[in-house]
């Protein structure tokens, strides 16, 4: 069978040749050692590598493009993956000054700026200064965020028109695999006390936001689905190792209606629609995996209790991406590795529904014993 027609029919627990692989993204060092050469994919690093390829002018922007997308490429080939992701993190804005090798300013100098410094080590980007600081978040300034939000969104059409990368990016390679998308993205903003603190004490205004996002994922899926896309990756984090950060009775109130509106439209297009969220999400299963309408679920945390053998019991018809633990390849033994690994691949090969891989990003450090054990693991265990 062909990757993509592997993936397809797993999808419709339907008879497969061979369990069907791909992990959830690479750091550059752990690609790196993969590929035998320095690899352009990862996170915080490739936004630095961006910044640099702009401050070098407009050949080097495009020769770091095509570097991205072909190591993206090697590396799903080399791995025998099914599911291709060829876009890791972008940040396609020039920078307005290189301060030294890892730092940069963005904005006016003068008046409104931020400076990112980039670290080896961790492979981050991030903001180490900026001005005017950035202001404490506030129940009122929440509210004209979402006024805008809004207001943008009123004027948006939508779009039948393919998304021209995206279709460049489906002609080339869908014919054999199935190009991971990111689309339909929904979440309330957890980082800030006061989102979470909003959905108790001003829950319309957080229903406005996730209405909003609801409308910006609908305009954009006939697009996507003009394009070709079959399968988007959509979801957004809410939970942690003990739950989810706001109650199952917030989820069923407010993200639910929302969530089930885009699977619709998805159904509609002919589109599979995929949640991703770490954390334990037990609270929520039901809403999640049964009442919401989503076709499947990645980045599923292991760690965190979301067992795939007991997902599967629950769930018969959710089809399963991951379940490998990037923390157990990190900080684990070869034992560990081989145990998680033989466990998906089992339970794959049981039940039907379940693509095999790492569950998350595989971090910088990564011992290279531990890498390998992986990926021979999987390999050598694919038959039905």
């Amino acid at each position: 069978m062909l990757p993509k027609d592997r993936v397809l029919a797993t999808f419709k627990f339907k008879a497969i040749d061979k369990i069907p692989i791909h992990n959830i993204g690479f750091s550059s060092s752990i690609a790196s050692i993969i590929l035998g050469r320095e690899a352009y994919v990862g996170g915080g690093i490739q936004q630095w590598r961006e910044a640099c390829a702009l401050w070098q002018g407009e050949t080097a922007h495009e020769k770091f493009l095509d570097r991205s997308e072909k190591d993206a490429f090697d590396l799903s080939v080399i791995l025998e993956h099914d599911i291709l992701r060829l876009q890791y993190w972008r940040m396609p804005v020039k920078p307005t000054k290189r301060l030294d090798k890892y730092t940069f300013l963005y904005g006016d100098p003068d008046k409104n700026w931020r400076i990112m410094k980039f670290d080896p080590a961790t492979e981050l980007y991030q903001i180490t200064q900026q001005y005017p600081p950035k202001k404490e978040e506030d129940i009122n300034n929440i509210e004209k965020y979402i006024e805008n939000l809004e207001s943008s969104m009123e004027k948006q059409v939508p779009d039948a028109k393919p998304h021209p990368e995206t279709k460049r990016l489906i002609d080339k390679y869908g014919d054999r695999w199935i190009v991971r998308i990111g689309g339909g993205s929904l979440g309330i903003p957890y980082s800030s006390p006061v989102w979470l603190e909003a959905i108790v004490s001003n829950p319309s205004l957080v229903t406005r936001y996730l209405n909003a996002q609801t409308r910006r994922a609908i305009l954009n899926l006939e697009s996507l689905a003009e394009a070709g896309v079959k399968i988007i990756f959509g979801g957004g984090d809410f939970a942690a190792e003990h739950g989810p950060f706001y109650s199952p009775k917030a989820f069923h109130e407010l993200m639910l209606p929302c969530l089930k509106i885009i699977t619709d439209e998805c159904h509609k297009l002919g589109i599979y629609y995929l949640f991703a969220s770490d954390g334990n999400l037990w609270p929520v299963a039901e809403d999640l995996f049964k009442h919401s309408g989503v076709d499947g679920y990645y980045e599923i945390d292991s760690k965190a209790g979301m067992d795939i053998r007991m997902l599967r019991e629950r769930f018969p018809k959710l089809v399963l991406i991951g379940n490998i633990s990037s923390y157990t390849l990190h900080k684990g033994n070869r034992k560990d590795v081989i145990r998680e690994a033989t466990i998906c691949l089992e339970e794959a090969r049981r039940s039907g529904g379940i693509i095999v891989g790492v569950s998350n990003y595989i971090m910088p450090g990564t011992p290279e014993k531990n890498l390998w054990t992986l990926i021979d693991t999987i390999k050598n265990n694919r038959k039905i």
